[in-house]
Parts: C-alpha cells; sequence; structure tokens
C-alpha cells in the first residue's frame, strides 16, 4: 500500500456559536482519488479550507502533514507552493479574461518583469491538451460551457504542478456526458501521479471512482471505507450520512394531478438579440394542477430560456406563441406581471440570482412581496417576523433563528430559503429550475417532501433538472427538450435513462 501523501490530525475549527469541525482526522494515500461525502453542514468544505490555507494557520486546532512533513500554511499561496490545488463549486474564473489568461492568473510567466505571452499562450496550450480541452486559448471564459469552465479552472492548477487536487462538487452543474468526461479526465490524472480528493453529493458517481470514501457528520469524521474491499452501497453511505435509515431516496406520491390544464404553451419560439440566434422553437406542453412536470435535457437545450421566457421574460426575448395561464391568454412582459398572476420562478443560480447573502433570512423570505407585509406603506416588523418563523418551521429551515445570515447557511437551507420567498407568494405554478443541485441526500428528501406536498395542496410545479434520476423519482410526466425542440412526452411509467438521453440527442 502506497504512503499517506496527506494526514490531518485532531482538527478543530469554530465559528462564532458553532463548531464546525469536532477533532477531525482524515487520512488520503499517494496517487488515490478519495472521495469525501456528507450532508451540507458537515464540515467538508471547511476542513478543504483549512487544508488549502484560506483558513490559516492559528485559526485552527490540530496538525497538517503533507508527505511527512508538517505544514503551517499561512495563505492559499503557501498550499499552493505545496502542490495543492482547490477548485470551488462556484469556478474562480474572469468571464471576461482569455482561455490563457485564466489559467496563468496570479502565477504568470515572466521575462525581464514582464509577462511573456508567446510562452504564457504556448504553456496554456500544452496543460489544456492534457485536459482534453480543444479550444483556441484566445476564447474569453464567458463563451464557455460550465464544463468547458471546468477543464480551465483544473487546467490552472496543473499549471501550477499540481500534487494534490482538491474538487468540491465538481460535476454539481454538469449533464450525465460532461460528468463522465470529468470522471475519466480525473482517472487519467491518477495514471500520471496526481492524488485527488473528491466532494460529492452524487453518490453513484462516488461509487464508481472513490478508492477510498471518508463520511463526515455534524463536523465529526464518522468513518472511512474501501469499495474496492468491502460492500459499499448508496443505502450504507445515506446511513452513515444522516445518522438514519432513509426507507426510499424519492418519497412517494401521496396525490395525482387533476384534470384541469392550468398552463398550456402552444408554438412558443424565442430569439435572442444577443446572441442573435433562435433559442427556443414551437414548444408546445400542458400542466395540470397537482401535478409536477419535468423538463429533461442537456445543457444549453434551452431548458433555463424556456423558463425565463415565461416567467416575464427577463432578457427580452422576442417571443412567438401563445400561453394560456388560468383559462386566460397571457405574455408577462416582466416578472412582477408573473408573479402578480400566480407564477413563481426558483432560479438555478441561488447564490447569485435567488438570495441575498449578506441579508438574513427573514429579509430574504419577505422581499419577493413586501406589499402584503405594509400597513400605511410601512413594514408590519412583527408581521415579518411570524411570517419567517412560520417559514422556518414548516420547511425546517436548519438555523437558530430567522436572524441568522443567509450567506451562513448550507446549500440545502439555502435552497429552502429561495423556495420559502417564493411560496410566500402563493403562486398557482411553481417553476424549480434545478431545485437540489449541489445539495446532499438528506436535504433533497426533505425538499422532494415539500414539492409532494404543495402539489397535494393543488399548486402545480415545472421541474428542470440535470439529474435523471430526479426527473424519473419525481415527475408525472417528463418532457424532454434538445436544441430548443421539445423532441417527446413521456409519462411517468414508460420514461426511462435511456429514453430520455435518446430525445435528448435527437
Amino acid at each position: 500500500m502506497s504512503a499517506p501523501i496527506l494526514e490531518m490530525k485532531q482538527i478543530v475549527k469554530e465559528f462564532p456559536g458553532v463548531k464546525a469541525l469536532k477533532n477531525v482526522s482524515f487520512t488520503v494515500m499517494e496517487g488515490e482519488v478519495h472521495c469525501l461525502v456528507g450532508e451540507n453542514g458537515a464540515g467538508k468544505s471547511t476542513l478543504m479550507k483549512v487544508l488549502s490555507g484560506v483558513y490559516p494557520y492559528g485559526n485552527y486546532e490540530g496538525q497538517i502533514f503533507l508527505n511527512g512533513q508538517e505544514q503551517k500554511f499561512s495563505g492559499v499561496r503557501d498550499s499552493e507552493k505545496a502542490g495543492i490545488g482547490i477548485i470551488y463549486q462556484e469556478l474562480a474564473l474572469v468571464p471576461e479574461l482569455s482561455v490563457y489568461e485564466n489559467i496563468f492568473i496570479g502565477n504568470e510567466i515572466q521575462r525581464n518583469g514582464i509577462v511573456d505571452w508567446n510562452e504564457t499562450i504556448r504553456r496554456a496550450d500544452e496543460v489544456m491538451r492534457r485536459v482534453g480541452l480543444n479550444i483556441n486559448p484566445a476564447t474569453k471564459v464567458k463563451d464557455l460551457s460550465v464544463g468547458k469552465q471546468q477543464l480551465v479552472e483544473i487546467a490552472k492548477a496543473l499549471s501550477r504542478e499540481v500534487r494534490l487536487l482538491i474538487l468540491d462538487e465538481p460535476t454539481s452543474a454538469l449533464n450525465e456526458v460532461e460528468s463522465e468526461n470529468l470522471l475519466n479526465l480525473i482517472r487519467d490524472l491518477k495514471r500520471v501521479g496526481v492524488t485527488s480528493i473528491l466532494i460529492s453529493h452524487k453518490l453513484k458517481e462516488v461509487l464508481d471512482i472513490a478508492d477510498r470514501i471518508t463520511v463526515l457528520r455534524d463536523g465529526e469524521t464518522i468513518c472511512t471505507l474501501n469499495p474496492r474491499t468491502e460492500e459499499v452501497t448508496e443505502r450504507i453511505l445515506i446511513k452513515h450520512m444522516v445518522g438514519r435509515e432513509l426507507d426510499s431516496v424519492f418519497p412517494p406520491a401521496v396525490s395525482k394531478p387533476r384534470d384541469e390544464v392550468l398552463l398550456e404553451v402552444k408554438n412558443w419560439t424565442a430569439y435572442d438579440p444577443e446572441l442573435g440566434r433562435t433559442i427556443l422553437k414551437d414548444v408546445s406542453f400542458y400542466v395540470r394542477r397537482g401535478e409536477i412536470v419535468g423538463i429533461a435535457g442537456l445543457m444549453g437545450a434551452g431548458r433555463t430560456e424556456l423558463a425565463l421566457s415565461l416567467f416575464g421574460n427577463p432578457y427580452g426575448y422576442q417571443i412567438q406563441g401563445e400561453m394560456i395561464f388560468k383559462g386566460k391568454k397571457q405574455r408577462f412582459t416582466h416578472p412582477h406581471q408573473a408573479i402578480r398572476e400566480g407564477l413563481a420562478y426558483v432560479t438555478e443560480d441561488r447564490k447569485a440570482k435567488g438570495l441575498i447573502l449578506i441579508q438574513d433570512i427573514r429579509q430574504n423570505i419577505t422581499i419577493a412581496n413586501l406589499q402584503a407585509l405594509a400597513k400605511g406603506g410601512v413594514i408590519d416588523a412583527n408581521a415579518e417576523v411570524a411570517l419567517a418563523n412560520r417559514y422556518h418551521a414548516s420547511l425546517n429551515i436548519k438555523a437558530p433563528s430567522v436572524e441568522q445570515i443567509v450567506g451562513n447557511l448550507s446549500g440545502g437551507n439555502q435552497q429552502k430559503v429561495s423556495i420559502a420567498k417564493w411560496l410566500f407568494v402563493e403562486p398557482s405554478l411553481l417553476i424549480l429550475d434545478d431545485p437540489t443541485r449541489g445539495i446532499d441526500v438528506g436535504a433533497k428528501y426533505e425538499i422532494h417532501s415539500i414539492m409532494r406536498n404543495l402539489v397535494a395542496e393543488g399548486m402545480s410545479i415545472i421541474m428542470i433538472s440535470s439529474e435523471l434520476p430526479e426527473v424519473l423519482g419525481m415527475s408525472d410526466r417528463v418532457y424532454v427538450l434538445s436544441s430548443g425542440r421539445i423532441t417527446g412526452e413521456l409519462s411517468a411509467e414508460e420514461a426511462t435513462q435511456e429514453k430520455i438521453m435518446e430525445l435528448a440527442t435527437n
């Protein structure tokens, strides 16, 4: 067996009022892919921030050893010099800069104090080939898909001669094909001596790629498992992660859709003047009351664009077609109109577009419908607190109070706040765009249970998801988008991953 490349011993990290890590010990062997799993708030990202120097020596208790040598990193630059690279779920790229500029940002190749751009481009092209990124190095990052941006991040790490690569939820925003390509790249890096620590909530991919798996729960090390030498299943991992058995991955339906059609869209076509192309082409579908309709498709198929074109068209697409909502022809030209009529949209990007992270839970929940709490133009503070407390309890938002800053919550609890904000406007139709992206299995189950309860009460849901098991496990019917067109409609009974992928690639 190989020697440890990393040993973290008895790590303790505290924040005001919270002990995030409680004597965590964590060992990674050289040349392995070691997966780190646990619910949101278990301490995974905090542990990696300790390792990478985001939380410098002196801000935590315990010891870090790299190749047997104790490390006392005073910042991220120290960990990078030691051969550690970390890629966060929110990518740290500059959209307006080129690929080669991003790869060497902060690590510029210089001659006599001047950046050598020719050598930079040559070296960038070299490291891009290593990660299978076959594009012009001068391409701006903003023009790349999320999957290719992930590869730029990995290329950036490899340009610093990384020996230990940390990837935090690298496939959360990728489709099935992109995810598999990224996992294959991690396997290729392993063959050339790069050790990887992979944080992921996708347990299937964890079991597929991991040499060993460490489970954290509530800031403590629960166990380290070896799927190569012992039986390790998703059920076993879930039990260790949540401390209890989950009877099923998806909660069962508690009601059936009604016959009444709530939304009907006919020949919906959208042209994006900024891109100069048609992004939706003759899309037709319907949603009944009390129904969950899944929208599946590969990244770039037009799923989010469809949602936004219905929800007030905030990006100014040129729309043709017909939308009948609650029996009336509608064409919302602003989200305020959609909200007023009972249509709400929970964005896929809760951090950047769904929440105000520096504000508290109370302010985030009430912001979309403040007029309902106003008396004489003044917000009734007591009513606001009471309402926020109601959603805090009913959605089981794990926070000491509604005065907690949203940016300090786990991903799952942030998503519950985002959902609560839109439930407060009392919509008839709720569009959920990748509602469980980057969320652990326990929080996913809670959000799926909330969805089941909402449709049982008569609400309708359009659920866009990049995860096919979620589409199959939660939808009453599924529409598949490909290149802006609906290529098929499947009932829950006939839908399979194979059929959806076949339609998604038409």
